[in-house]
């Protein structure tokens, strides 16, 4: 399978990828668990069937120490034991703020209070970011139809 645009030989790409990557910086210096962000990226990369990003944050995962068990069950964390109640208030979040069109109204003030518990004001920040942000990547991978499976970890730095 081809992508329907070469975004890795685009000088757009090039200066957005700059932009998004310095972006990505700041919620990482925000305090919110790596951790965490890796499996925020991964949620919302299977929610919205991007091939490439689910790829791209496993390994990435995986490389920073990330189990298998835990990615593997990520897509049925409300099942799995293997998150701590903070992640899964994260992974709900994310579910609420990617789904958005599925319900009326929005993220639900109890999602967002239960995230509430667990993050501070900048984390949270960072959190909401990083849900906006993937789910941006994956729409942008979906609309090309990026292929999946040659990602290196740290490919993109």
């Amino acid at each position: 399978m081809d992508a329907r645009l070469n975004l890795f030989q685009s000088p757009i790409t090039a200066e957005f990828q700059k932009h998004f990557l310095a972006a990505a910086k700041v919620t990482a210096a925000a305090g919110l668990p790596a951790t965490t962000r890796d499996l925020v990226t991964t949620r919302a990369s299977q929610i919205n069937g991007c091939g490439f990003c689910t790829d791209m944050h496993t390994k990435d995962a995986e490389h920073a120490g990330e189990t298998s068990t835990r990615l593997h069950l990520v897509a049925t964390w409300r099942e799995a034991t293997v998150f701590t109640e903070a992640e899964r208030a994260a992974l709900e979040l994310t579910e609420q703020g990617t789904r958005i069109a599925d319900a009326a109204g929005g993220v639900p003030d109890e999602v967002w209070a239960n995230a509430a518990k667990h993050y501070d004001e900048e984390q949270l920040t960072a959190l909401v970011f990083v849900i906006a942000f993937i789910n941006t990547a994956n729409r942008i991978n979906v609309i090309v139809q990026q292929p999946a499976g040659d990602y290196q970890p740290g490919q993109f730095g």
